[in-house]
């Protein structure tokens, strides 16, 4: 998907809403358990609901990957299912990966070139501490995006990111030097929904590019700061909720009850848009 595609649906939806699908089969109800692929059917469940007001879905890998091959098959089917879907939708693969050489294309392989092409993801989070070999072979693919961490929402985010080299904060350092190796067609950047206040000076040194913003509901971002501060005239906003959506019920009516909390927030995402 290329950045124009991007900008028509968020324009479509008026939403920039993601939805993340870290699914956690001790978390998912309980009544699901019994059927052949729990995690499939949640997952399906809740792209059902929450469809008509997602931008994207970000599946966390580590969710998927801890439940050995059952784990990878449910999400191999989870993204094969959204693909079937009329609506068109953004696929992010919440990886972070971050190797160098023959690894990173590999890695690259498994996200963007699969044998069969409704098993691809349309971007893929990538850690660049090792560097440009460690990302470029990412950006090989035509419409396929890198979103490179930059500045995250956890505490140990200060052990690196926020320390000063060269009169220049780390994250900074990385806003800058990876603007060498993609423009903002290719490369969006995460930016931890706590770290609000950050964005402006985050759009001071990439004022055009897309940001994925997580931590949205459950982890305590503030929605209109993120707004308020990290909006372009593109929008320029992905923002990710997760636990504060899919497991706003444990019951039956989980999956209506998440659809009941997308639409809060796509809602107030409309007005802005």
């Amino acid at each position: 998907m290329n950045r124009e595609q991007l900008v028509k649906i968020i324009q479509k939806k008026k939403s920039f809403l993601c939805i993340g699908l870290d699914t956690d089969i001790q978390k998912i109800p309980s009544h699901l358990l019994n059927t052949q692929d729990p995690v499939f059917e949640f997952n399906k469940a809740i792209i059902d609901a929450t469809l008509p007001y997602a931008l994207a879905y970000k599946p966390n890998l580590a969710f998927y990957e801890a439940q050995g091959w059952k784990g990878l098959l449910s999400l191999e089917k989870t993204i094969a299912y959204i693909r079937q879907k009329e609506d068109q939708v953004f696929l992010i693969a919440d990886a972070k990966r971050g190797d160098i050489g023959n690894t990173s294309a590999q890695y690259a392989n498994s996200f963007f070139n699969q044998p069969d092409p409704k098993h691809n993801f349309d971007a893929v989070t990538v850690a660049p501490y090792m560097g440009e070999d460690s990302v470029k072979p990412f950006l090989n693919f035509e419409d396929k995006w890198v979103i490179l961490l930059a500045l995250t929402s956890n505490k140990g985010a200060n052990d690196f990111q926020l320390l000063t080299c060269d009169n220049k904060r780390m994250f900074e350092h990385v806003l800058y030097k990876s603007q060498e190796w993609a423009d903002a067609t290719q490369m969006m950047y995460v930016v931890g929904a706590t770290q609000a206040e950050m964005l402006q000076d985050i759009r001071k040194i990439v004022p055009q590019h897309f940001l994925l913003i997580p931590g949205v509901g459950a982890q305590g971002g503030d929605l209109d700061k993120v707004i308020r501060y990290g909006m372009n005239r593109y929008c320029g906003l992905i923002v990710n909720s997760s636990r504060g959506i899919i497991y706003a019920d444990h019951t039956e009516a989980f999956a209506e009850k998440a659809a009941i909390e997308a639409e809060k927030i796509q809602q107030k995402m409309a007005q802005y848009l």
